[in-house]
């Protein structure tokens, strides 16, 4: 057998290893094999593509879409390349990109019924995005919801909230009607019209809650003050599957509003000599393993604080339940707990991964903008006894940025493409030194002079970052100077990871971290209020 024959031989055995680390959820490991086949055997398009599939379920979209371009390339009519690429897209909320892939792969298998009923959800993803940037007003003109908001009159006055007459509402309609026949057509746009109806509807009746239903027997907040007994009473109810009633949901998320904007984008955290504070990352919905954490840890408390790093939301099905009870607690006691927004406090992301779909079923339409309005106050960055610099995603594109240019960045806005505070959500670090572009597709990857070189221009010594799943819940990298922290076990019920958080104590901030296992929880899986289009393709 000559080289050449030996090499494709020895790359199909590596493939099928690859394949079978796969199926066991050990998707860095499948990369790393795919990664020799590749090596042994680079005119393989199926290699290229079964890596692309394996970096798009470490939610890596750009690497998996410079894979899925390169198969495309090997193998022009391999239908396998165009429709990983056309997933990562669609992962990234770049539904015209996807668009096209997916006509390609219909193109070339014109009758596979999987085929076009992909190319349909894709479609009508792209409409939707049509019909939004038809209607959307400019940033300008912008009236929040939050300001059309008193949570006093609900639940005293029924009725008081204002409410469309349905000849109104089917009047907003029509005014749509002209502008959408011209852009999708006459059908479409009676289709989409009719759409407005029931979404406005929806807004207005499903934002207006009445009183307090006499025999509503959750948790209730008497007057302004959220209290502890409050707090445990609604995480109790939450733990068994209980709903908040609107009137105090409204109260939180209002009250939380009133006091994030008077915080500045980069916010100082002082630990007094003696005691501790507690660094959590990402926890994506995961509402039991939260409560997990508090009993591992205690609740949070002035004696016992914590930052929660960002992605509170999405995926996991439990969104609603982690983020009422954060901003709960923030409103209980605003010195026990921080928090700071991370890539998923976004409308782009939530509409993709689950959130806006769970708020929706849980809450109303009203709460949907409501939040949004919310993660736009969100900080971008803590420091801690001006020694841990604390941010979701990581360092920037350029040297020299200081801690007042991140205090600077005016963050009442949803995230940018580009820019300190795009890189402040989305960066991750790299091996390797220097700067290269981002596994992700947004943001960049930096190594650990970048990260020596924006301590010492700060003078700190450490930074915490969260923004990736890992195996142990965490990672130390770029020599010592980097810890990445994850706070969701067991990741969408599937990558078998452990959680982390971090105790520091002060004076001296030495990092403890702490590593702990999923817990149970109901069977609501995860991604359960996703998009429709997403969940096909996972």
């Amino acid at each position: 057998m000559d080289n050449e024959s030996s090499n494709v031989s020895q790359a199909e055995e590596i493939k099928v290893q690859a394949n079978e680390a796969f199926k066991a959820n050990k998707y860095g490991q499948a990369i790393d094999l795919y990664t020799q086949a590749i090596e042994l055997n680079s005119q393989n398009a199926v290699y290229w593509a079964n890596r692309a599939f394996a970096h798009t379920k470490l939610e890596e979209y750009g690497s998996a879409i410079q894979d899925a371009t390169k198969a495309i390339e090997v193998d022009p009519k391999y239908s396998k390349g165009y429709y990983r690429r056309g997933a990562a897209y669609l992962a990234m909320g770049k539904f015209k990109e996807a668009l096209k892939d997916f006509q390609q792969v219909k193109k070339i298998c014109p009758n596979d019924p999987d085929a076009t009923k992909k190319l349909k959800e894709c479609e009508k993803a792209v409409m939707k995005l049509k019909f939004e940037e038809a209607i959307s007003v400019p940033e300008s003109e912008r009236r929040f919801v939050a300001d059309s908001i008193d949570y006093h009159s609900i639940g005293t006055s029924p009725g008081s909230s204002s409410m469309p007459t349905q000849v109104g509402i089917a009047a907003v309609a029509v005014a749509f009607v002209a502008v959408l026949a011209m852009m999708l057509g006459a059908a479409a746009a009676t289709m989409v019209a009719a759409v407005v109806v029931v979404v406005l509807g929806t807004w207005w009746w499903g934002g207006s809650t009445g009183k307090v239903e006499p025999q509503y027997s959750g948790a209730k907040i008497e007057g302004d003050d959220v209290t502890l007994d409050f707090v445990k009473k609604m995480m109790d109810d939450f733990k068994n599957q209980k709903c908040l009633h609107k009137r105090y949901a409204f109260q939180i998320v209002l009250q939380m509003r009133e006091m994030l904007r008077s915080q500045p984008s980069l916010v100082d955290i002082n630990v007094p000599d003696g005691s501790h504070f507690t660094v959590c990352g990402d926890v994506h919905g995961q509402f039991y393993d939260l409560i997990n954490i508090f009993e591992l840890n205690g609740l949070p408390s002035e004696e016992n604080p914590y930052l929660f790093n960002g992605d509170f939301v999405d995926r996991g099905s439990f969104s609603v339940e982690v983020i009422l009870t954060l901003f709960a607690l923030k409103c209980m006691c605003p010195s026990a707990i921080y928090l700071a927004r991370g890539n998923h406090e976004s409308r782009s992301m939530n509409k993709i991964y689950g959130f806006e779909g769970e708020v929706r079923s849980k809450l109303s339409e009203k709460f949907v903008e409501l939040f949004a309005e919310v993660f736009c106050c969100l900080p971008l960055a803590h420091v801690i006894n001006q020694k841990v610099f604390v941010v979701h995603g990581g360092l920037f594109s350029v040297d020299g940025v200081k801690l007042s240019d991140i205090k600077a960045v005016d963050r009442f806005c949803e995230p940018p493409e580009e820019g300190l505070m795009c890189e402040l959500l989305w960066s991750d670090p790299q091996p390797f030194p220097g700067r290269g572009p981002s596994k992700r597709g947004v943001g960049l990857s930096f190594g650990a002079d970048v990260t020596r070189k924006f301590l010492q221009d700060n003078n700190l010594d450490l930074i915490v970052r969260s923004h990736e799943v890992k195996d142990e819940g965490y990672e130390i990298e770029h020599d010592g100077k980097l810890i990445t922290i994850f706070s969701a076990p067991n990741y969408c019920d599937q990558m078998g990871n452990k959680g982390a958080y971090i105790r520091f104590e002060a004076p001296d901030l030495k990092p403890n971290i702490v590593t702990f296992s999923a817990v149970p929880h109901p069977d609501v899986k995860p991604m359960a209020y996703a998009n429709n289009f997403l969940r096909m393709f996972q």
